[in-house]
Protein backbone atom coordinates (compact mmCIF):
# COMPACT_ATOMS: atom_id res chain seq x y z
CA UNK A 1 0.00 0.00 0.00
CA UNK A 2 1.10 3.66 -0.10
CA UNK A 3 2.85 4.85 2.82
CA UNK A 4 1.15 8.34 2.69
CA UNK A 5 -2.11 7.34 1.21
CA UNK A 6 -2.74 4.83 4.22
CA UNK A 7 -2.46 7.31 7.12
CA UNK A 8 -5.55 8.27 8.14
CA UNK A 9 -6.30 12.17 8.73
CA UNK A 10 -7.38 13.62 12.32
CA UNK A 11 -9.83 16.02 11.90
CA UNK A 12 -8.74 18.61 14.51
CA UNK A 13 -11.70 20.78 16.48
CA UNK A 14 -13.60 23.42 14.89
CA UNK A 15 -13.03 21.79 11.31
CA UNK A 16 -15.89 19.93 9.49
CA UNK A 17 -15.64 17.89 6.87
CA UNK A 18 -18.08 16.76 4.34
CA UNK A 19 -18.38 14.23 1.24
CA UNK A 20 -20.93 14.83 -1.33
CA UNK A 21 -20.35 12.20 -3.95
CA UNK A 22 -16.71 12.29 -5.57
CA UNK A 23 -16.29 16.58 -3.81
CA UNK A 24 -14.35 16.64 -0.46
CA UNK A 25 -15.56 19.81 1.06
CA UNK A 26 -13.58 21.08 4.33
CA UNK A 27 -15.09 24.30 6.17
CA UNK A 28 -13.13 25.81 9.14
CA UNK A 29 -12.50 28.70 11.10
CA UNK A 30 -10.02 30.65 8.06
CA UNK A 31 -12.11 29.43 5.05
CA UNK A 32 -13.36 26.70 3.03
CA UNK A 33 -12.00 24.64 0.76
CA UNK A 34 -13.38 22.10 -2.16
CA UNK A 35 -11.44 19.11 -3.70
CA UNK A 36 -12.80 16.70 -6.47
CA UNK A 37 -12.11 13.15 -5.92
CA UNK A 38 -10.97 10.36 -8.65
CA UNK A 39 -13.69 7.68 -8.95
CA UNK A 40 -10.97 4.94 -8.40
CA UNK A 41 -10.15 6.61 -4.95
CA UNK A 42 -13.04 5.91 -1.58
CA UNK A 43 -13.44 8.40 0.83
CA UNK A 44 -14.90 7.61 4.67
CA UNK A 45 -14.91 10.01 7.08
CA UNK A 46 -15.04 8.13 10.61
CA UNK A 47 -14.40 8.87 14.07
CA UNK A 48 -13.02 12.22 13.36
CA UNK A 49 -10.51 10.62 11.12
CA UNK A 50 -10.64 10.72 7.27
CA UNK A 51 -9.43 7.47 5.62
CA UNK A 52 -9.15 7.02 1.40
CA UNK A 53 -8.68 3.29 0.20
CA UNK A 54 -8.50 2.70 -3.44
CA UNK A 55 -9.81 0.11 -6.14
CA UNK A 56 -6.59 -1.70 -7.02
CA UNK A 57 -3.25 -1.78 -7.19
CA UNK A 58 -2.53 -0.45 -10.46
CA UNK A 59 0.21 2.01 -10.54
CA UNK A 60 -2.14 5.09 -11.47
CA UNK A 61 -4.34 4.63 -8.71
CA UNK A 62 -1.65 4.06 -6.17
CA UNK A 63 -0.12 7.46 -6.85
CA UNK A 64 -3.78 8.79 -6.77
CA UNK A 65 -4.25 7.60 -3.25
CA UNK A 66 -1.03 9.40 -2.07
CA UNK A 67 -2.01 12.49 -3.93
CA UNK A 68 -5.64 12.86 -2.70
CA UNK A 69 -4.46 12.30 1.22
CA UNK A 70 -1.85 15.08 1.20
CA UNK A 71 -4.37 17.44 -1.12
CA UNK A 72 -7.16 16.62 1.92
CA UNK A 73 -4.52 16.89 4.19
CA UNK A 74 -3.41 20.63 3.74
CA UNK A 75 -6.86 21.86 3.31
CA UNK A 76 -7.45 20.42 6.53
CA UNK A 77 -4.18 22.00 7.48
CA UNK A 78 -5.13 25.28 5.84
CA UNK A 79 -8.63 25.49 6.97
CA UNK A 80 -7.23 25.39 10.73
CA UNK A 81 -3.83 26.63 10.68
CA UNK A 82 -2.96 28.41 7.47
CA UNK A 83 -0.02 28.73 5.44
CA UNK A 84 2.36 31.40 5.51
CA UNK A 85 5.57 32.38 2.97
CA UNK A 86 7.82 35.37 3.09
CA UNK A 87 9.90 36.60 0.52
CA UNK A 88 13.15 39.06 0.63
CA UNK A 89 13.76 41.79 -1.56
CA UNK A 90 17.75 41.64 -1.85
CA UNK A 91 19.55 44.29 -4.10
CA UNK A 92 19.98 48.27 -4.05
CA UNK A 93 16.63 50.29 -4.66
CA UNK A 94 14.66 47.03 -4.32
CA UNK A 95 11.39 48.01 -2.69
CA UNK A 96 8.09 46.47 -1.80
CA UNK A 97 4.88 48.59 -0.54
CA UNK A 98 0.81 47.70 -0.76
CA UNK A 99 -2.54 49.33 -0.07
CA UNK A 100 -4.96 46.87 0.12
CA UNK A 101 -4.56 43.46 -2.28
CA UNK A 102 -2.42 45.75 -4.91
CA UNK A 103 1.69 45.03 -4.30
CA UNK A 104 3.95 47.82 -5.82
CA UNK A 105 7.28 46.31 -6.31
CA UNK A 106 10.54 48.91 -7.69
CA UNK A 107 12.86 45.66 -9.05
CA UNK A 108 15.31 47.50 -10.65
CA UNK A 109 13.53 47.53 -13.51
CA UNK A 110 12.35 51.27 -15.46
CA UNK A 111 8.80 50.76 -14.19
CA UNK A 112 7.50 49.64 -10.78
CA UNK A 113 5.03 46.26 -11.29
CA UNK A 114 1.79 46.72 -9.38
CA UNK A 115 0.32 42.81 -8.62
CA UNK A 116 -2.91 42.67 -7.62
CA UNK A 117 -3.30 39.59 -5.47
CA UNK A 118 -6.18 37.36 -4.81
CA UNK A 119 -9.05 37.98 -1.92
CA UNK A 120 -7.89 35.12 0.13
CA UNK A 121 -4.07 36.08 0.06
CA UNK A 122 -3.10 38.49 2.75
CA UNK A 123 0.04 40.59 1.98
CA UNK A 124 1.83 42.60 4.11
CA UNK A 125 5.03 44.42 3.49
CA UNK A 126 8.10 44.84 5.80
CA UNK A 127 10.91 47.63 5.42
CA UNK A 128 12.96 48.26 8.41
CA UNK A 129 16.07 50.53 7.58
CA UNK A 130 19.18 48.76 7.09
CA UNK A 131 17.68 45.18 6.55
CA UNK A 132 16.04 43.82 2.85
CA UNK A 133 12.15 44.49 2.38
CA UNK A 134 10.04 41.49 3.42
CA UNK A 135 6.95 40.19 1.55
CA UNK A 136 4.53 38.20 3.73
CA UNK A 137 2.10 35.92 2.54
CA UNK A 138 -0.34 34.12 4.24
CA UNK A 139 -3.83 31.79 3.04
CA UNK A 140 -5.73 28.97 3.94
CA UNK A 141 -5.23 27.81 0.14
CA UNK A 142 -1.30 26.36 -0.22
CA UNK A 143 -1.67 25.71 -3.48
CA UNK A 144 -2.70 29.49 -3.86
CA UNK A 145 -0.16 31.17 -1.71
CA UNK A 146 2.52 29.29 -3.62
CA UNK A 147 1.60 30.24 -6.86
CA UNK A 148 1.43 34.05 -5.65
CA UNK A 149 5.00 33.48 -3.85
CA UNK A 150 6.62 31.86 -7.22
CA UNK A 151 4.69 34.37 -9.53
CA UNK A 152 6.67 37.38 -7.61
CA UNK A 153 9.96 35.46 -7.22
CA UNK A 154 9.52 35.27 -11.16
CA UNK A 155 9.95 38.82 -11.25
CA UNK A 156 13.32 38.99 -10.32
CA UNK A 157 14.79 35.72 -9.55
CA UNK A 158 18.20 35.55 -7.29
CA UNK A 159 20.93 35.58 -9.42
CA UNK A 160 24.29 33.57 -8.79
CA UNK A 161 26.91 36.26 -8.41
CA UNK A 162 25.76 38.53 -5.76
CA UNK A 163 22.71 36.98 -4.96
CA UNK A 164 20.19 40.15 -5.71
CA UNK A 165 16.58 39.32 -6.79
CA UNK A 166 13.32 37.85 -5.19
CA UNK A 167 14.13 35.03 -2.64
CA UNK A 168 12.46 33.29 -0.04
CA UNK A 169 13.14 33.79 3.49
CA UNK A 170 15.86 30.76 4.69
CA UNK A 171 16.67 29.98 0.39
CA UNK A 172 20.28 28.78 0.13
CA UNK A 173 21.29 30.02 -2.99
CA UNK A 174 24.30 28.32 -4.81
CA UNK A 175 26.75 31.20 -5.29
CA UNK A 176 29.47 31.15 -8.13
CA UNK A 177 32.80 32.65 -8.45
CA UNK A 178 33.05 35.86 -10.71
CA UNK A 179 35.87 36.04 -13.18
CA UNK A 180 39.07 35.34 -12.49
CA UNK A 181 41.74 38.53 -13.10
Amino acid sequence: MSRIGKNPISIPQGVEVNLNGTTVTVKGKLGELSQEISESITVKIEDAQVVLDRASDSKPNRALHGLYRSLIFNMVEGVSKGYTKDLELVGVGYRASNQGQKLDLALGFSHNIVLEIAPEVKVETISDKGKNPIIKLSSYDKQLVGQVAAKIRGFRSPEPYKGKGVKFVGEILRRKAGKSA
